[in-house]
């Protein structure tokens, strides 16, 4: 496999628009060249026909380069560019110095130049160019005493209009493209930069509650021990019913410990199960049941078969969400799955609670929650694994009630 740094992947992408602007200017030479030559032949010699010969066998090596060996360092990518300057200057003393109106050709490098390269290499690169185009005015050509001559006053102003037209076409498309995907880079750094907080918190929380679970196996134990012991005292009937309840109870708390510590093995071996929505759907169904026996959940059938890709700590994240949404509204939540394409199934959970202000769709689950039914980390810790398994978390707030729509990928075969 082949690792690449960020830079070596920002220049192998960049060298697709270097390769652009160094035939778009090859092309330019060699037009300039074909038109002039029925003007003035005498000014365009055989030199200058190879020199764009071999800029553009520069442009097709330094591509196959940059593209099969990323340069590590911005010292390649200015080398490049200087010899960009250099076939550019040498092109124009021999087809007649500053007199050529395509000496605005080397701005093209010097524009890439520093949208690429640091601000200290930016800044010398600049230099080259201006003494590139000093040495024009030091050593004209015989091209430039003859502007008398009406022809070619006339075709040097449009070459002038032509080279301004399409050196500017140029730049829009090369420059343009670089810090477009300079931009979305720099976006993409700040969606990773905010999700590695997030996994932060996330991992915090979870260190956390994996401590609290250890501890929690002690005193569980206690008790029902002490409930075994009450049991064998003979109690009422009245006392045995309670005695069963908390049984139940301590049981329940059991079970949960067991599926954190059955989901932290799967987080740590990355594992995953494939299984259609309808009878994950049951499961959860089941869960909430034996969590909220008198919950009014309404489950609004039939669900979607399409596989899932889905493990323990999902099924805690759905049942975060119904939680969120039975504290809200405790007289009605609705459960749905719906397809919303070729490609992903939504599961929306619904409440006629009030809403709320701090249901940001922007950062959604991106921050704790101030909570005064519970802890506040449930949305968090949600929007965290839905993210993790490839889905999305989205709300829809309204003064009639909240909507949580999670959209999970489907599963691809051999899961």
């Amino acid at each position: 496999m082949e690792w690449l740094t960020q830079s070596q992947s920002g220049y192998r992408r960049a060298s697709r628009y270097l390769l652009a602007m160094r035939l778009s200017v090859v092309g330019m030479q060699l037009v300039t060249l074909v038109v002039t030559h029925t003007v003035v032949p005498r000014y365009f010699t055989l030199s200058a026909l190879m020199l764009c010969a071999l800029y553009a066998a520069f442009s097709a090596l330094s591509y196959t380069w940059f593209v099969r060996r990323p340069p590590t360092t911005a010292w390649v990518v200015g080398a490049s560019l200087v010899t960009d300057l250099a076939l550019i200057a040498g092109w124009l003393l021999l087809t007649g110095g500053y007199a050529n109106p395509l000496t605005s050709l080397l701005l093209l490098p010097i524009a890439v130049g520093i949208v690429l390269l640091p601000l200290r290499q930016g800044i010398g690169l600049t230099l080259i160019g201006i003494l590139a185009y000093a040495v024009q005015m030091r050593w004209p050509s015989s091209m430039a005493g003859h502007h008398h001559s009406g022809d070619l006053a006339q075709l040097h102003l449009l070459g002038m209009g032509v080279a301004f037209a399409l050196t500017a076409v140029i730049l829009l498309l090369v420059v343009g493209a670089l810090v477009r995907q300079i931009r979305e880079q720099q976006t993409q750094l700040s969606r990773t930069r905010e999700a590695r907080l997030r996994d932060e918190q996330v991992i915090a929380l979870g260190l956390s509650a994996a401590g609290v679970a250890h501890r929690l196996g002690t005193p569980l134990n206690t008790v029902a021990l002490l409930i075994e012991e009450m049991r064998a005292n003979r109690p009422p009937h009245s006392e045995r019913e309670d005695l069963d309840l908390m049984e139940q109870q301590i049981n329940l708390c059991c079970d949960h410990l067991q599926q954190l510590s059955d989901a932290a093995v799967q987080v740590r071996s990355a594992r995953t199960e494939r299984i259609g929505a309808d009878r994950w759907m049951a499961r959860l169904m089941e869960s909430a049941t034996l969590l909220w026996p008198s919950g009014a959940i309404e489950w609004r059938r039939p669900f979607p078969t399409t596989a899932i890709a889905v493990d323990a700590t999902l099924d805690q994240a759905i049942l975060n969400l119904v939680d969120n949404a039975l504290s809200a509204s405790p007289d009605w939540v609705a459960v749905s799955v719906r397809e919303t394409g070729e490609s992903a199934v939504a599961i929306v959970v619904e409440d006629r609670g009030s809403g709320s202000d701090r249901l940001d769709e922007a950062g959604l689950g991106n921050d704790v929650v101030r909570s005064e039914q519970g802890l506040g980390v449930g949305l968090l810790l949600s929007n965290a694994t839905i993210q993790r398994l490839g889905g999305t978390l989205k709300a829809i707030s309204t003064p009639r009630g909240t909507t949580m729509i999670i959209e999970l990928p489907h599963a691809p075969h051999g899961d």
